[in-house]
């Protein structure tokens, strides 16, 4: 018995071992790619919200605002990729260490919030639609996403105070990591992380989701126009919010679950050791979020899709129209020339 408990034993680390290797080995390349697909991704989708003749609507101001956030993780992660590729040596010192963590941090805040205000505007719009003219302006939305990256910088403050550059001989490497003071601070701001970003505002999102979808099977199929309209958007929205749990709920479960493993609540080595590699596995899969919402738009969202067209054209136009005017100067000043 005491054998197979010892072979079992060095299965397990032995599986673990290859597991690590395989993640170390393939973090770089996955990095990059949602990198350049992140990037092109939600430019594309900010540039059709800003460039669109007319004014975005208060559900568009928060997805563009998300995009936005989107951008500034996705900015982030190279430094992570050539971090990993490194061994985790980190090459770009103290400054860069502070500041590419608070944009991925700031990101884990600032994207469920933006969520949490169009959930709400649905909500309004849907449930309490003889109001909602008063309550969803562009001003005051504008406001909210101010209010939004302004407590996703608050929240995210202990990156920026703990995160140091640290040589560690035993492995030789000078590591960007987070150097909390002392135990408990650490489990203060890990839970902090599961409650702010997690309960908090999932539990907002699923009040009003449920709501919204209670409202849209009450709501009879010939309505206005305009309750259409709303439908569209909320279909749309709505799929992003399956999209951003699917994507973010694996990884704060294993946060949770490692927040309670170190308050020794859960013990067991091997316990610490698959959540360690969990939570590598999942936080990518959080982070490929950032590539899948402009997809969505695309697919799910009508409007979107019309707005990216106007836009198009637009650019045609004026393309078009500077070129002809190009031509015309230049056949004015050859026949002044002759």
């Amino acid at each position: 018995t005491v054998e197979r408990e010892i072979q079992g034993d060095s299965l397990i680390k032995q599986l673990i071992k290859t597991v690590h290797m395989w993640l170390n080995s393939g973090q770089p390349v996955y990095i990059l790619f949602i990198t350049v697909l992140g990037v092109m991704f939600n430019v594309f989708v900010v540039m059709v919200f800003c460039l669109h003749k007319k004014a975005c609507t208060v559900a568009e101001i928060y997805l563009s605002n998300l995009a936005a956030a989107d951008i500034v993780l996705v900015s982030c992660l190279p430094f992570w990729a050539v971090n990993t590729y490194n061994d985790f040596n980190w090459p770009f010192g103290l400054f860069l260490c502070k500041v590419v963590n608070l944009g991925i941090k700031m990101n884990a805040y600032c994207s469920i919030y933006f969520l949490v205000l169009v959930s709400i505007d649905r909500y309004v719009a849907l449930v309490h639609t003889m109001s909602h003219g008063r309550m969803r302006r562009p001003k005051y939305a504008k406001l909210g996403c101010l209010l939004v990256w302004g407590l996703g910088l608050l929240l995210s403050s202990p990156t920026l105070i703990f995160r140091e550059v640290k040589h560690f001989p035993e492995y030789g490497v000078h590591a960007c990591f987070l150097n909390y003071p002392n135990h408990t601070l650490a489990l203060f701001c890990d839970g902090m992380l599961i409650v702010f970003s997690f309960i908090a505002p999932i539990s907002i999102i699923s009040f009003c989701t449920l709501k919204i979808i209670q409202a849209l099977k009450i709501q009879a199929i010939e309505r206005f126009n305009a309750e259409k309209t709303e439908q569209k958007a909320t279909t749309l929205v709505l799929v992003v919010l399956l999209a951003f749990l699917i994507c973010w709920v694996p990884f704060h479960v294993v946060t949770t679950l490692d927040v309670l493993t170190r308050a020794d609540v859960f013990g067991g080595c091997h316990l610490t050791t698959v959540l360690d590699i969990c939570n590598q596995i999942f936080t990518y899969l959080a982070f490929f979020n950032s590539v899948l919402n402009p997809i969505l738009y695309v697919i799910v969202g009508k409007n979107f899709r019309k707005k990216a067209w106007e836009v198009f054209k637009q650019w045609r136009t004026k393309k078009t129209g500077s070129s002809e005017s190009t031509r015309s100067n230049g056949s004015s000043t050859l026949k002044t020339i002759v």
